[in-house]
Parts: structure tokens; C-alpha cells; sequence
């Protein structure tokens, strides 16, 4: 059994011990700053990785017909192994930061437009998970990117995953 310190694990600097979402990250803002998308950071990504996924839901979303259906926030495919995590803002900058970010992509959320966005109200109280997939190859989705997708295609290629859990 791995040992916490050898575990492959998704962290962030701006989410604190109470696990809760700055205003900054959501649609109501904090001043000028506004939907900004989180920084994450990622540590022991296992060997053999030759790509990271992330999807980012609120897992508390009631639905009138169904108990409950998560809604999606952010995906993020392609991300390089090699890379330490994912900067404050990045979301909608891939090809202007460039360089190791550069073969990045970001899928469509459920507002179907890509990158991140934040919750907003009603959504206070709501538990958002942040997914970090370590895949054994790199994924080939075409120009319209879904989490759908995602998790369809990442069957059977999951070498590990870690997650981070958010409140709004």
C-alpha cells in the first residue's frame, strides 16, 4: 500500500483547510476578480502517465427529475505529466501562456462554452470536486471537447486519480 507522501494527490494554495472556494473563483466575484479559474497543484503523478485530465462538477445540483446531477464546471484534457499544476487564471490564457501548456485543451462546461466558470447563487452549500486523471495516453477528441467525451474515452486508460474537494 503507498503511503500518503508516495500518493498521487491534487491540492491548491487558495483552498483552505475548510475546504472553501473564494469568491474570486465564482460568478459573484471579489472586486475586479471575477470567474478567475483556481490555481492546482499536483504531486506523485504516477509513472508511466502520459497525459492528466481534469474535470471539475458541482455534485449538488438537484434536478426535478432526478435526485441529483452533477454539473460541470471545467475539463481540462492533454495536460503534460511534466507539468506541476495549472496557475490562478489560466483558464482561457492556454494559448497565450504557451510553451509547456501549449497542447492543453479546455472542453465545453454545462454552460456549453469552454473553460472554466464559476458557481453563482442559488449554488451556496454545494460540494464541488475537483478530478485529476493520470492517463496512460493522450487523448484525441476532435475540436468539441464534453466531459462526456472525456470519461468515455479515459475507460480503461486511468492509471490513478486524485481529488480535491471545494465549498461554494
Amino acid at each position: 500500500m503507498a503511503s500518503d507522501q508516495d500518493q498521487f494527490q491534487l491540492a491548491s494554495s487558495q483552498i483552505n483547510q475548510e475546504a472553501r472556494l473564494p469568491r474570486k473563483y465564482t460568478q459573484e466575484g471579489q472586486g475586479a476578480k471575477k470567474n478567475i479559474s483556481p490555481p492546482l497543484e499536483w504531486y506523485n503523478v504516477p509513472q508511466g502517465t502520459k497525459s492528466l485530465a481534469l474535470v471539475v462538477e458541482d455534485i449538488d445540483v438537484p434536478d426535478p427529475s432526478r435526485p441529483i446531477v452533477p454539473w460541470t464546471h471545467w475539463v481540462v484534457v492533454n495536460i503534460p505529466p511534466t507539468l506541476k499544476g495549472l496557475p490562478e487564471g489560466f483558464s482561457g490564457e492556454e494559448e497565450e501562456v504557451g510553451g509547456d501548456y501549449a497542447g492543453i485543451k479546455e472542453g465545453n462546461n454545462d454552460w456549453k462554452v469552454p473553460g472554466w466558470r464559476g458557481p453563482m447563487l442559488p449554488s451556496h452549500g454545494h460540494r464541488f470536486v475537483f478530478k485529476l486523471y493520470a492517463l496512460d495516453d493522450e487523448l484525441h477528441l476532435g475540436n468539441k471537447v464534453t466531459k462526456e467525451k472525456v470519461l468515455e474515452s479515459i475507460e480503461g486508460h486511468v492509471l490513478a486519480d486524485a481529488e480535491l474537494l471545494a465549498n461554494f
